[in-house]
């Protein structure tokens, strides 16, 4: 084991995923880099997710289950705090156990941080996969031509592109644990399901990012998981998010251009697409009156904008009304299906 090499502490929040705990954990065991502690996190799972996590423990020191009392996605700031509290690694990284690593993914990005003190935080690319792991639907980010933004060299600079597109993939990230105490520990707030987006956007205020331009793991895609879930919700409470932060940094958005107008148009045309891929993901699971209300919101909400995406609602409509399965012509015309 290198233990010369600064320990990496995982947190990995965990609900009822026995089908993908074991992958998840494998990802890590494959790890070429093996200073690191693993803390599972499980919100009181009614299945065998935490009996799984325990017997990989007996076999493997550096694993770390514990379990509570369910609390709640919303509350996942308190479980993510509480991994914190038990983290003793000079770095720490974030894997929800639904999701897995490459082999060399820590092995590079200790490497980029210890070259890089400037740099608070290291992220890069990751396959976006079907649910078995047995197809990429795409590799993300896309190569763009403002690429080098993704180093928030100075910091803040990546604050624009962060706003409009929020490229970071969660697992990927890799963070200074000095850095994330300095902010408070992870953040949640705005009613978002979530931590690393606030988060992720708090530390790009303080500190320069190293990013990764390559995969460093698969992030799974199917309809129950939380981003298809409260898809809608998550963008509205994403934009009360941003508008807070710009009261806090009226000059860093004004030296990007960064308006409240700017930024009201943005969301609304991101609503409309927010609301509609909702849809399509109850649609899926065949929550046919929540799939109706989805895409009659993004139909009559947010004025005469995203016009294609408002007629794909319309679409997406018919077939709720009808009790129909959508995916067949997502897949003709050329769009990937998440069944």
């Amino acid at each position: 084991m290198n233990n010369h090499l600064p320990l990496v502490s995982i947190i990995s929040p965990t609900y009822n995923h026995e089908k993908f705990i074991a992958d998840c954990i494998e990802s890590v065991l494959a790890q070429t880099y093996s200073n690191w502690e693993m803390i599972i996190i499980d919100d009181g799972s009614n299945d065998r997710t935490f009996g799984v996590a325990t017997e990989y423990a007996k076999k493997d020191s550096r694993i770390k289950p514990f379990t509570q009392n369910n609390i709640g996605i919303f509350r996942l700031g308190e479980s993510y705090n509480f991994a914190l509290s038990q983290c003793q690694g000079k770095y720490i990284a974030i894997l929800e156990c639904d999701d897995v690593w490459l082999p060399e993914k820590l092995a590079i990005q200790v490497e980029v941080l210890e070259q890089h003190p400037e740099c608070v935080l290291s992220w890069g690319k990751a396959y976006l996969a079907s649910i078995d792991l047995s197809y990429n639907y795409f590799l993300a980010p896309k190569n763009s031509d403002d690429q080098h933004l993704f180093y928030n060299n100075p910091p803040g600079v990546f604050l624009k592109k962060f706003i409009y597109h929020t490229l970071i993939p969660a697992l990927t990230i890799v963070v200074r644990r000095e850095a994330l105490l300095e902010i408070g520990g992870f953040i949640q707030g705005f009613n978002l399901p979530l931590v690393d987006i606030p988060t992720t956007l708090e530390l790009l205020m303080k500190g320069e990012f190293a990013y990764v331009d390559q995969p460093l793991g698969s992030w799974r895609i199917y309809p129950n998981q939380v981003t298809k879930t409260y898809t809608g919700q998550m963008t509205t409470s994403y934009y009360a998010l941003i508008q807070s932060v710009m009261e806090r940094f009226p000059a860093l958005f004004e030296s990007h251009g960064l308006t409240k107008k700017e930024i009201d148009v943005h969301f609304r045309n991101r609503l409309v697409i927010s609301y509609s891929r909702s849809g399509r993901y109850k649609l899926i699971r065949k929550d046919f009156t929540g799939a109706r209300k989805d895409y009659i919101h993004s139909i009559t909400h947010y004025g005469w904008t995203q016009p294609v995406w408002k007629l794909r609602s319309l679409v997406g409509l018919f077939f709720s009304l009808f009790k129909m399965d959508i995916e067949w012509l997502a897949k003709i015309i050329g769009n990937a299906s998440y069944k």
